[in-house]
């Protein structure tokens, strides 16, 4: 009996040990698989199970112990840096996305609690210290808590509410999108300091009057968002759809000439085998293969086969390039490029890279090529993106081509394959392969999924 009586007393009257105590295993096994489970639902990002692991325990454990070591707000910083430098290094996640993905779920767990905590004190008839220090209204609190934000999680995952923050945002847009999220959260954060002052006078229909404001504020800024999200795609398919239309001019043109010359082609080809001349005849096919290939490169150049508009733009910008230097370019893409592994912002880095250093390598000799592949490699899990150049130094160093610095040209800054090397080091799954042989230069990029 005596036990029984011990028990009640631990939970039934302030206890700070045993709140600590108790946090260990709902900070642990709830509250950060939770959290992580708002970032991933909301941001519509499938993660590893070893980044989840990391995410969860980390943060969890150092929630923990900062409450066990920590006062108010170093705590609440310590938990906030560690979230965002796993999201930003581990979880490779760009900044803007990070510093949201760390401050959308204190955000959501806010809200919920601005809202249940008046009504939860007035039903119990408690104040906001018996709420906190006393074990039988703190875990109940703590855990309705938790049931609407699983429920919001499960809503954003089967109702497909995400988001999805752009790589190739302009500054402008960025700046926009991560004030007003720091604005959001700095409102919470004083909301709660307020309410926490002043919930034993505050009126529950004051309280929720308050929720509605702070709802009503972040479904705007929700909403403008995705208002933002749609004009960059849109200037975007505009973008990709000018480039198309100056392709299609192109092949217009082409075919036009190649059936206005129909006739004479077909003569010609008649001449040099009426007359048995066959090196004239390979000297004259491989003239016109050349422009049969310019054909089926600009047939190839359509945003229906490059399905990524500025993966698009970018390889009709430099064949563009290529072409007024009177490089011979030949492309092959067999890729689906929403199945790449990679973020796309880097991809398009590290192409653009490869093909302005392809490009002025090809231009300085007698014989201009180009050569630019894009397969699929299912038997081995990977995408090829070949890029390979004829060239004319022939005793360029393989290792010394990615030092920063480095460059055969006064008015080149050398730091192209640099970069390349150092977006390689964040990605496990990217390999660049380089050799070189007596006709082309060539870099094989290889992405693993």
């Amino acid at each position: 009996m005596d036990i029984l009586n011990n028990i009640w007393t631990a939970i039934s009257t302030p206890n700070e040990l045993l709140i600590k105590i108790l946090s260990v295993p709902l900070l642990l096994f709830i509250e950060a698989p939770l959290t992580f489970s708002l970032i991933s639902n909301f941001f519509d990002i499938k993660f590893s199970k070893k980044q989840s692991i990391i995410y969860i325990f980390s943060t969890g454990t150092m929630a923990i112990i900062a409450s066990y070591f920590l006062s108010w707000p170093f705590n609440i910083i310590l938990n906030y840096g560690l979230a965002f430098i796993i999201l930003f290094f581990i979880m490779k996640l760009n900044f803007v996305k990070s510093l949201i993905a760390t401050l959308f779920p204190s955000i959501i767990f806010n809200l919920l609690g601005s809202l249940l905590a008046n009504p939860y004190f007035e039903i119990l008839n408690i104040t906001y210290e018996q709420a906190y220090t006393i074990v039988i209204y703190r875990i109940p609190f703590a855990i309705l808590t938790y049931l609407m934000v699983l429920v919001i999680s499960l809503i954003l995952k089967y109702r497909k509410v995400t988001i999805n923050i752009l790589e190739n945002f302009d500054v402008k847009n960025k700046s926009f999108i991560t004030f007003n999220f720091l604005f959001g959260f700095l409102n919470i954060f004083l909301q709660g300091i307020l309410s926490a002052k002043y919930i034993n006078i505050l009126p529950v229909e004051f309280t929720f009057f308050n929720f509605l404001c702070l709802l009503i504020y972040f479904a705007f800024s929700f909403f403008s968002l995705t208002k933002i999200m749609s004009l960059v795609k849109t200037k975007e398919k505009l973008e990709s759809a000018e480039e198309y239309n100056k392709t299609l001019h192109i092949l217009h043109d082409s075919v036009r000439g190649f059936k206005h010359d129909f006739d004479n082609i077909v003569t010609t080809i008649g001449g040099y085998i009426k007359t048995n001349d066959i090196k004239g005849l390979e000297k004259y096919y491989s003239q016109l293969e050349d422009d049969c290939q310019r054909v089926n490169n600009l047939y190839i150049l359509n945003p229906d086969i490059i399905n990524n508009p500025g993966i698009y733009n970018l390889l009709t910008t430099k064949y563009a390039e290529a072409d007024a230097k009177d490089i011979k370019v030949n492309i092959t893409f067999l890729l689906d490029l929403n199945n790449l592994n990679m973020k796309i912002y880097q991809f398009a880095r590290i192409l653009g890279i490869l093909l302005d250093n392809a490009i002025d390598a090809a231009s300085e000799c007698d014989k201009k090529v180009l050569n630019i592949v894009f397969r699929n490699d299912s038997k081995n899990n990977r995408n090829i993106i070949l890029v390979e150049n004829t060239y004319k130094n022939k005793d360029i160093n393989l290792e010394t081509i990615f030092n920063k610095g480095y460059s055969e040209k006064e008015d080149h800054t050398g730091l192209g394959l640099w970069e390349i090397k150092q977006i390689l080091k964040k990605n496990n799954n990217v390999n660049l392969h380089t050799s070189k042989n007596n006709e082309y230069f060539s870099q094989q990029l290889e992405i693993y999924y």
